[in-house]
C-alpha cells in the first residue's frame, strides 16, 4: 500500500498589485505545517514584489518548499496526476484571470490552474483590480463556470484590524479556509463579536 500524498498547494504570484498576499499565504502556510508549497511566480511578480515590498523574488521563492519556472509547461504541477489540494493566485492579474477563463495554457500559472479546474479542485483568484468594466465582469462569469473561485481581496474590518498587516493575514486566512486549510490566527465572526 502506498504512503499517503501531501498535502500540496500551488501558489501563484502574478503581476497585480498585492503581492504581499501570495507572500503571506507562503509564510503562514509555512508556519502552520503540514502543508507542501508549489510556487510559480511570474516574471511580473518579480517585478510587483520589488516595487511593493522589502523582499527580493529569491527571498520569497525561498519561503515555498518547490519553485516551478512560469514559462515550464512540463512542471509536476501541470499535470492532473499530480494530485493537489487546488491553488491560489495571489494576487491576480487581469492578464492571469483573461488566461483562465479562456483555457489559454501558454504559460504554467494558467496551465497549473486549467489542470485544477479540469481535475475538479479549488482554484482561488485574489483578482486586484478596480474598478471594473464590462470586459472584466464577462471575464470573472467565465472563470467562475469554469469552476473557480473569484475572491477580490475585499477587506474586512469585523476583526477591527489596527495594522494592514492584519488586514491581509484575515484575506490570506479566509482564502485558505476554501481549501479546508484553517490557521490558528484566523478571526471568526460569532454572531457577537470574533472569536
Amino acid at each position: 500500500m502506498k504512503p499517503e500524498s501531501p498535502k500540496r498547494l500551488v501558489v501563484a504570484i502574478t503581476g497585480a498589485s498585492g503581492a504581499i498576499y501570495g507572500i503571506r499565504a507562503l509564510q503562514l502556510l509555512r508556519e502552520r505545517g503540514g502543508v507542501e508549497t508549489h510556487l510559480v511566480l511570474s516574471p511580473s511578480g518579480a517585478r510587483t514584489i520589488i516595487a511593493e515590498t522589502d523582499f527580493t523574488p529569491d527571498a520569497v521563492r525561498a519561503l515555498a518548499h518547490h519553485v516551478h519556472n512560469p514559462k515550464d509547461i512540463g512542471a509536476s504541477v501541470s499535470s492532473g496526476s499530480f494530485v493537489t489540494e487546488g491553488m491560489l493566485v495571489a494576487p491576480c492579474s487581469i492578464k492571469t484571470l483573461s488566461g483562465i477563463a479562456h483555457c489559454y495554457n501558454d504559460e504554467l500559472v494558467v496551465r497549473a490552474a486549467d489542470v485544477c479546474l479540469k481535475e475538479r479542485r479549488r482554484v482561488v483568484l485574489l483578482l486586484r483590480e478596480t474598478p471594473l468594466h464590462a470586459g472584466h465582469v464577462e471575464l470573472m462569469a467565465q472563470a467562475t463556470r469554469n469552476g473557480a473561485i473569484l475572491m477580490p481581496p475585499v477587506p474586512a474590518f469585523y476583526h477591527r484590524p489596527t495594522s494592514i498587516l492584519e488586514i491581509v493575514d484575515q484575506t490570506v486566512a479566509r482564502a485558505l479556509d476554501l481549501f479546508g486549510l484553517d490557521l490558528p490566527t484566523t478571526k471568526r465572526w460569532n454572531g457577537k463579536g470574533v472569536d
